[in-house]
């Protein structure tokens, strides 16, 4: 996580997207997707956002971007999030099957559908090299 210099109670959107580095209507959409990102509001109806606030973006942004989880497959890991908990990505894949993994985050014959798209797509790759 980052460190911040100056410890704050509360921050505003400008300053989170500046401390995570995500644009602001990425932090809005996100509160829309995930119910556990809803700061609070200020009696202007401006976004107040506290520290907790700030390690779930940070969160939610390493899931999305570094381990390239779904929206959905996020919001599955956030069920067991608790702020301050790093989760344990590598010792969940020792203990995890993949492709029971895969059937956790992929709704019922979603699985199938694509990987007959990939080996359509791939017997077509093919048929084109040969010539």
């Amino acid at each position: 996580m980052k460190d911040f210099s100056i410890k704050k109670l509360y921050y505003s959107i400008s300053e989170v997207s500046k401390i995570t580095n995500l644009e602001q209507y990425v932090l809005r959409y996100w509160e829309s997707e995930f119910d556990e990102l809803k700061p609070a509001k200020n009696r202007a109806g401006n976004r107040i956002y506290t520290n907790k606030d700030i390690q779930l973006i940070l969160f939610i942004k390493k899931l999305l971007r570094d381990e390239r989880y779904t929206i959905e497959g996020a919001k599955q890991v956030l069920k067991t999030y608790s702020p301050g908990q790093e989760h344990d990505f590598a010792r969940e894949e020792e203990d995890t099957d993949p492709a029971q993994t895969a059937l956790i985050f992929e709704p019922e014959g979603k699985l199938r559908e694509d990987l007959l798209k990939v080996r359509q797509f791939l017997e077509d790759l093919r048929e084109r090299i040969r010539g």
